[in-house]
């Protein structure tokens, strides 16, 4: 194999491209929720066609992340990308003229697929273009932080645009982007295969995507539902799969997903933290933005500008993470990234004990928890696609973004369940309190505030909330520290970054040379 040597300046040029596609996919990820009502109302959706809606392009995208990771290592990165990238932006037409409830599932299913070739295809470029461990680990962390920061604003972009237009604008906002990377992709990214690859095992597809989308829909509908028959039958059905598709793997001399990967302590110990992470940071985030409106009062709009600091912190910590890891060893900042993480939590979880202290703490507890996850979830996923060869990097970042789906459909399911035992566990009504809004307030706060309680039955129900957002934040603080152990174990053998030269050399000579990677 011997991928395209870009100059420097080429390569820095070529990140900002790829940060256009992974800039649309956090966008596009938070804009339905603002739209559902005006196409609710304009398509008639109904609450089940409504959950589709929302779900689908999550199950698509984690159900397909494998599958498009390694058939990017095999047709090539930037072909699979461009491919991507046209079928999205053609996709995100179809949702904005969308005519029926059934024509937005399926439109919303097609741009999860087409999203699934984004992410993985754009981490093996990164691969490719930054040989060098120091520039790839500030590239990773730049390209981190693209997708943070379209978390952050896409909320605010989507309220201006459905302001001002009809609620098909939040899908073609996608449009321009993916104009724009069909031009500049050509010219300025390379191209990059596993030459040595053998024919994609349809089977392991198949396999794949039953293993993945039973679990996440499984996880799923015991998040919303609690624990049934139907959640825990398709949980059991996608670990049974998994169980089979593991062992073609391990049979084949080409498999889909190369589980010798795992065999190694340092990209197992990034996935676990990438698992890890996005259980926690999801169960709580969404804890939080609930207590942020039911609790606090705030308005949507408001709640969006109260986090945006959080989520510019990530961004800044991200950021941060490489210019660490060249004087301090990527274990110590994992770690202390994650201890900071759960004394952050841990302070949430003294306020929902009682201890008092409102917003501001709750706030602060928050803040301190989203700079401590940042830094180990950037190392953690430049360790992990420098760990592998150059020709496997697709697949290394489909594992990484299929890591992080599975979390934080586990985060809601697992710690939203925590927060509602505990809910009702500690709902103290006072007494003489009417039987349907005694059942409306043990069902949860959302229900309980739709019913418009008196003063009294508020304050218990907000009471009993604040201590299940505590409890799933203390939860989340033991399993950061759980994390930071793990780090130091995992990631003990992995140095300082090299420093790194003043330029990529533009030269033939040195496209067949491939520096030592990040956890070597």
């Amino acid at each position: 194999m011997a991928p395209t040597v870009t100059s420097e300046r080429r390569a820095w040029i070529g990140l900002a491209v790829l940060a256009l596609p992974t800039l649309l996919l956090s966008l596009d990820m938070s804009v339905l929720y603002l739209a559902l009502p005006a196409l609710s109302a304009d398509l008639g959706l109904g609450p089940t066609a409504q959950l589709w809606a929302m779900d689908v392009y999550g199950f698509m995208i984690a159900g397909f992340l494998v599958t498009m990771g390694t058939l990017g290592d095999r047709i090539g990165r930037r072909r699979l990308l461009l491919i991507g990238g046209a079928a999205f932006g053609v996709a995100s037409i179809a949702a904005a003229f969308s005519t029926s409830a059934g024509m937005l599932i399926a439109t919303r299913a097609l741009l999860g697929v087409a999203g699934a070739t984004l992410m993985p295809s754009t981490l093996g470029l990164i691969r490719t273009m930054f040989p060098d461990p120091r520039a790839r680990g500030t590239a990773i962390s730049i390209w981190m932080s693209c997708f943070m920061g379209g978390m952050t604003v896409g909320p605010l972009v989507g309220g201006v645009l459905l302001e001002t237009f009809w609620w098909g604008a939040a899908f073609l906002m996608g449009v321009p982007v993916m104009v724009l990377l069909l031009v500049l992709g050509p010219v300025l990214l390379p191209e990059s295969r596993d030459t040595g690859a053998g024919r994609l095992d349809l089977a392991s597809v198949a396999l794949s995507l039953g293993a993945v989308l039973p679990v996440v829909h499984g996880l799923k509908a015991l998040a919303a539902d609690g624990v049934h028959p139907g959640g825990v039958a398709a949980l059991a059905l996608g670990l049974g799969i998994g169980v089979l598709f593991v062992r073609r793997q391990l049979h084949l001399d080409d498999p889909l997903l190369d589980l010798s990967l795992f065999r190694h302590r340092a990209p197992a110990g990034a996935l676990a933290i990438g698992l890890g992470g996005g259980v926690v940071m999801a169960g709580t985030f969404l804890l939080l933005t609930l207590w942020l409106q039911l609790v606090a009062g705030l308005s949507v709009l408001t709640v969006g500008l109260v986090l945006a600091p959080l989520q510019a912190a990530m961004v800044v910590a991200s950021l941060l993470a490489p210019r660490l890891v060249r004087t301090i060893r990527p274990a110590r900042v994992m770690a202390a990234g994650l201890v900071i993480g759960a004394m952050g939590l841990a302070v949430v979880g003294l306020l929902g004990a009682g201890a008092g202290g409102g917003t501001v703490v709750l706030l602060g507890g928050f803040l301190l928890a989203s700079v401590g996850i940042a830094l180990p979830v950037a190392l953690g996923t430049d360790l992990l696609v420098g760990s592998v060869p150059e020709e496997k990097a697709g697949s290394a970042g489909a594992l990484s973004e299929t890591s992080g789906e599975l979390g934080i459909a586990l985060g809601v399911a697992t710690l939203g369940s925590l927060a509602t035992a505990v809910y009702r566990g500690s709902l103290v009504l006072p007494p003489g309190t009417p039987t349907p809004l005694a059942e409306a307030a043990r069902t949860g706060l959302t229900e309980a505030v739709a019913a418009g309680p008196p003063p009294a039955v508020l304050d218990a129900v907000e009471s009993a909330f604040t201590t299940g957002l505590g409890a799933a934040a203390t939860a989340g603080a033991v399993v950061f520290a759980v994390l930071a152990a793990l780090a130091l174990v995992a990631f003990d053998r992995v140095p300082v970054t090299a420093a790194a030269p003043a330029t990529v050399p533009d030269v033939e000579a040195d496209a067949e040379r491939i520096p030592a990677p990040a956890a070597a």
